[in-house]
């Protein structure tokens, strides 16, 4: 699914979690994108953004995002998004994650948005 619109980065990310398809999630990173995967860690690149997501998806959850803002000029975009996975622990307990986003999108040849940097925990340094 392609993204045609900045702000609609944070719905196609939480469908595409939602699939459980790593190939939908990859699809929206640039190839020298960055990735904020946990406070305190970052992702270089294809590769490593596959990783971590591919640990993310261990979760088995079910994530919620909505565009907070969408600063757009030209072909660059900052966006935040407000993000909730609800998942079961391997105790059976359920647990929550969230947080606030803060991403930089950029339009392609194509017309469509990737990431270029994914800060899934904003509030981390």
């Amino acid at each position: 699914m392609k993204v045609k619109e900045p702000q609609q980065m944070n719905v196609a990310f939480a469908a595409a979690y939602n699939s459980g398809d790593i190939e939908k999630l990859m699809a929206l990173y640039e190839p020298n994108a960055i990735l904020a995967p946990q406070p305190g860690q970052r992702a270089i690149g294809l590769s490593a953004i596959r990783e971590a997501l591919l640990g993310f998806l261990r979760l088995n959850g079910t994530m919620q995002s909505e565009n907070v803002y969408c600063m757009h000029t030209g072909d660059i975009a900052l966006l935040q998004a407000s993000w909730k996975l609800s998942a079961v622990g391997p105790d059976g307990k359920p647990f929550e994650l969230s947080s606030r986003t803060a991403e930089v999108v950029r339009q392609q040849p194509d017309g469509s948005w990737l990431y270029v940097v994914d800060h899934a925990f904003a509030n981390d340094s």
